[in-house]
């Protein structure tokens, strides 16, 4: 007798015509002789020895799998009916559905099998709903409800129809000026909001970044999110790299317990940094070299890449990827300041104060003297009188030679 996931294997493999039903019942026959020898197999070890498919195709067959039995009990979720998959990634699947009781759409995130039996990671998944759920902004992704249903965990939020900064970056588009600073802008007052109610992203990426159809920016996934004053949490990961390495902080990269709303304000610049440039802020063969990157090598000036840029746009980069965290925005509030002076002309005074007084602060610490010019090196210097001197004497020496050639023509006539 098969077990359920062989039989569900042998109907993948007859779906996607990697063998026959003949072939499969041979398969299926001498997987049940090895079983009553008292082998431990199944019945994908057969198909790979039988040569019908590789192991690779088994992988992607088994994933095939838990992407059904995902789609089956998320349309149980009660209240709600399933109209497709939106997405999937590492954590979790994203599905598109109707809520019933007011007839509208919304998403609907659901915690893969394999993941639910992991409390860290199924405390992680309601933390990122009560986060959101405790969050009510125009360029926040709304959280509707959280629950279980057969065993599955899952999340409602708001369905935004529209795409990411990541899919525009992947397809090549590098964003002009204006456009940058708008989109910008707009995470940026969705991180005050966020940050004035003791809330951190811990995660902001161009991923995170959705843009609707209206050009409205809604900030998502609060998976990583963290109240700045859950001290019991920051305790439990120090030490650990929360994040994503092209847009992390290097306060995150070294697992300091004190991480605060300056650790946004890092990643929302190397975002910024990415959609302004097309690059990265710091590359590398490994996550570890990037990281390292962060922690150790100079920003190369944005401007110095696309340099149609404007001076404030890399001065407000700049400050917003300062490694000293103290370095960079005061507040989140500055940074929206200075993002609306320069849509509006003006130079970023936030983000040139603290560039000039970091610039001062590195002089003090290398220990160069500046010097202050007085009044007397203002004035025009005096005369020296043995330049003078020189001067006159050799106007004397000129004279008198050209009285001697003069002489010396006349005598020759």
């Amino acid at each position: 007798m098969l077990s359920g996931e062989d039989s569900q294997i042998g109907r993948k493999v007859v779906e996607h015509k990697l063998a026959t039903a003949d072939e499969l019942a041979m398969c299926e026959a001498r997987l049940n002789e090895q079983i009553q020898a008292g082998k431990k197999v199944t019945l994908a070890d057969v198909l790979v020895e039988s040569g019908y498919v590789t192991r690779s195709q088994v992988e992607r067959l088994t994933k095939a799998l838990d992407d059904d039995s995902m789609y089956r009990p998320a349309q149980q979720i009660p209240g709600f009916q399933i109209l497709g998959k939106i997405g999937q990634g590492a954590m979790a699947t994203v599905f598109k559905a109707k809520q019933l009781s007011l007839d509208r759409i919304v998403a609907i995130k659901v915690l893969p099998r394999r993941l639910s039996d992991n409390p860290e990671f199924v405390d992680r998944f309601y933390r990122e709903g009560r986060a959101a759920a405790r969050l009510n902004h125009a360029n926040i992704v709304q959280a509707i409800d959280v629950g279980e249903a057969g065993g599955y965990h899952y999340f409602v939020m708001e369905y935004i129809d529209g795409d990411t900064v990541y899919d525009r970056l992947a397809a090549g588009k590098r964003f002009d000026e204006t456009e940058a600073v708008n989109i910008i802008l707009q995470c940026a007052k969705a991180l005050a909001h966020a940050h004035s109610r003791g809330f951190i992203h811990r995660d902001v990426k161009p991923k995170n970044v959705m843009i609707t159809k209206e050009s409205q920016v809604k900030l998502a996934d609060m998976g990583l999110a963290r109240e700045v004053s859950d001290y019991e949490t920051a305790t439990a990961e120090a030490g650990r790299a929360y994040g994503t390495p092209y847009y992390i902080s290097p306060e995150q990269i070294r697992g300091e317990i004190s991480i605060d709303f300056r650790a946004d304000v890092y990643s929302l610049g190397a975002t910024f940094y990415h959609m302004v440039t097309g690059k990265v802020p710091f590359d590398g063969p490994t996550p570890s070299a990037v990281m390292h990157r962060h922690l150790k090598e100079p920003l190369v000036p944005p401007d110095h890449l696309n340099t149609t840029l404007s001076a404030g746009i890399g001065e407000i980069i700049e400050v917003m990827m300062a490694k000293k965290r103290d370095d960079r925005y005061a507040t989140t509030k500055e940074l929206i300041s200075d993002l609306q002076g320069v849509l509006q002309g003006e130079a970023p005074f936030q983000a040139r104060k603290r560039y000039d007084q970091s610039m001062l602060q590195s002089i003090a610490d290398t220990g160069e003297t500046v010097s202050i010019p007085t009044a007397d090196d203002l004035s025009p210097p005096e005369p020296n009188p043995t330049n003078w001197t020189a001067i006159l004497l050799l106007a004397a020496f000129l004279g008198l030679s050209l009285l001697l050639n003069l002489a010396q023509c006349v005598m020759q006539k």
